[in-house]
């Protein structure tokens, strides 16, 4: 990455972690992957049972194959034949790990959802929520950030899932009501009125979509 954007992006972080303390969650900023997976493995006590949701830069960190390993109680849904226990099995869990659609640079956390799986576990039930976030996902206000979680991220991640709708096929929102969408429910995360529960690693690299 060039040095100008290293900089920008360290120097954007520090905001941004003000912001996020300010909303009573913490913070952390990781030069690249390799130091993001340490910070989040220093998170997660050894026996934790672990949930998460479909986010790729969790897994582009390598977070989520260093969890299967007989250290951790890892609820791996993509291995289950029940989804619908292994997506309730983490409601309960001691850790959730998502990334964000979208963030704005004062601390609040932008989500959308399909089955709502996802936004749901944000909200409540996981005693702690781990953000994997690159600095691709940092945006100036919380508007800028919804819009692009519904023109970029949503659009790409219909893409990934194959789904037939508007957004998959012309790559921006229609703000469509097709069967398919992945626009279902929208979770603005402002505050956490636990704290210590909300965990962000922003990293200085582009992550997810």
């Amino acid at each position: 990455m060039n040095d100008n954007m290293v900089k920008r992006n360290r120097l954007l972080a520090e905001k941004v972690i003000k912001g996020l303390e300010s909303r009573n969650m913490s913070g952390y900023y990781a030069e690249n992957k390799e130091e993001a997976l340490k910070i989040a493995l220093s998170l997660i006590p050894e026996g934790s049972s672990i949930g998460m949701g479909g986010a790729m830069s969790v897994h582009e960190i390598g977070l989520s194959e260093a969890l299967k390993t007989d250290k951790y109680n890892f609820i791996d849904r993509d291995a289950m034949e029940d989804k619908r226990a292994a997506m309730l099995a983490a409601y309960d869990a001691d850790f959730f790990l998502s990334s964000v659609n979208a963030m704005s640079d004062d601390g609040v956390l932008v989500n959308i959802d399909g089955n709502a799986n996802r936004v749901s576990a944000i909200a409540q039930g996981p005693k702690k929520v781990i953000f994997i976030v690159g600095m691709n996902k940092v945006c100036p206000d919380t508007d800028s950030a919804l819009k692009r979680a519904r023109n970029i991220a949503a659009p790409a991640n219909a893409q990934r899932f194959g789904l037939s709708t508007p957004c998959s096929s012309k790559g921006t929102c229609f703000d469509c009501k097709s069967p398919d969408t992945i626009c279902c429910q929208f979770l603005i995360t402002r505050y956490s009125r636990h704290k210590d529960r909300i965990h962000v690693i922003l990293v200085n690299d582009n992550l997810g979509f």
